[in-house]
């Protein structure tokens, strides 16, 4: 007889929804999760009242209702705005591109004055019909300030290469808003729980069991025993012993400071946009919930290379890779009692409220079979 019917390996955001509506239709789960500690990259530590983003910033943000009223249900959030700040050399430019934005850049005031602007930093690029590469086509859909200012350095230090050599597609459109605001997102709902992300990943695991520093796949063997259903939300490629290939990521690495003083750049998240700054971005934890400690704590965000040991973060969304994942999603296919799911086992980049959702219909899907 096994012991349960779901092995959940990952207590992350996907593994911990899907546990949490399996266990509440009275079905039997363990939770295993190779860190030393529950929420994937979620995971906040309690630095003397500031809950730092050990895995960089997390702001919960969503148009889905019937999301946000599930996350609120298990814990409430406290409304926080993302309004970040991109710094070039010794300025400041509001984000997203707004007119806040473009008085910065232009000074101009107006709407119309705006899209003019725009205009003619975009006409100098009109001879580029078909972009070779992102750099020909964020020149032609932003002109020169905007991107150089703002857009290739920062995405070169994502890539880790010139944007001269990444494709065009990366870049879709530009993002402009004719309006002052610098809510860096469109959806209805955005906040942080009242209590760090520790306290909703508490909540949706309460009552499960849970096993950390515990890998799935030294010992899978074993963990193959102990339950009717797996769900295994780590790299795909891993998991199938890299059979067809190892998929491409991109990683980040963080350098934490405390510091003691009160306020270190009166703003959660401050972007770094020139080239020659090493790192792309610093967060200032104590924003996200508004604190008022005597002391601060940042975090230096750098992009990084991944190989083993590292954390993947980014799927390199390429052909290449696309054509791998596929091979391995037909792989999955062919596995009648294992689950795939999340950012690593669907190799996908997904925004939380997204997670939620995907094992929300995981789920349903599970339980419809």
């Amino acid at each position: 007889m096994r012991k349960y019917d779901y092995l959940i390996v990952g207590a992350g955001l996907f593994g911990a929804v899907f546990a949490r509506e399996a266990t509440l239709v009275g079905k039997k789960c363990l939770v295993i999760d190779k860190r030393s500690h529950k929420g994937g990259n979620l995971y906040c530590e309690d630095v003397d009242g500031i809950h730092v983003h050990k895995y960089g910033a997390h702001i919960f943000h969503t148009d889905n209702k019937e999301v946000w009223d599930y996350v609120n249900a298990l814990v409430p959030f406290n409304g926080f705005i993302n309004s970040p700040l991109a710094r070039f050399h010794d300025k400041l430019y509001n984000l997203p591109f707004n007119m806040n934005t473009f008085h910065q850049l232009w000074g101009v005031v107006t709407p119309a004055e705006a899209r003019e602007k725009l205009k003619e930093q975009c006409a100098a690029y009109s001879h580029i019909v078909t972009p070779a590469n992102l750099e020909e086509q964020a020149l032609k859909l932003c002109g020169k300030d905007v991107y150089e200012y703002l857009i290739k350095g920062y995405t070169e230090k994502q890539w880790g290469r010139s944007a001269k050599e990444l494709p065009a597609f990366i870049i879709r459109r530009v993002p402009f808003r004719f309006v002052y605001d610098n809510n860096y997102f469109n959806d209805r709902y955005q906040g942080i729980p009242e209590g760090g992300y520790n306290a909703l990943i508490d909540a949706l695991l309460e009552g499960i069991e849970v096993q950390l520093d515990t890998d799935f796949l030294k010992n899978r063997s074993h963990w193959q025993e102990v339950a009717d259903r797996i769900l295994f939300t780590g790299c795909i490629d891993e998991f199938f012993d890299y059979q067809c290939g190892h998929l491409e990521y991109r990683s980040l690495r963080f350098e934490e400071k405390r510091l003691e003083i009160d306020d270190f750049q009166g703003n959660a998240v401050v972007n770094y946009t020139a080239r020659e700054i090493p790192y792309t971005r610093v967060i200032e934890h104590k924003h996200f919930e508004y604190g008022k400690q005597p002391h601060t704590v940042i975090t230096y965000e750098y992009p990084d290379s991944y190989e083993p040991g590292k954390e993947p973060y980014y799927p390199v969304n390429d052909t290449r890779n696309g054509a791998m994942y596929r091979q391995y999603r037909e792989l999955a296919a062919q596995c009648e009692n294992v689950l795939f799911g999340g950012r690593l086992g669907l190799y996908a980049y997904a925004d939380m409220d997204d997670t939620v959702a995907a094992a929300l219909k995981a789920w349903k899907n599970e339980y419809n079979r």
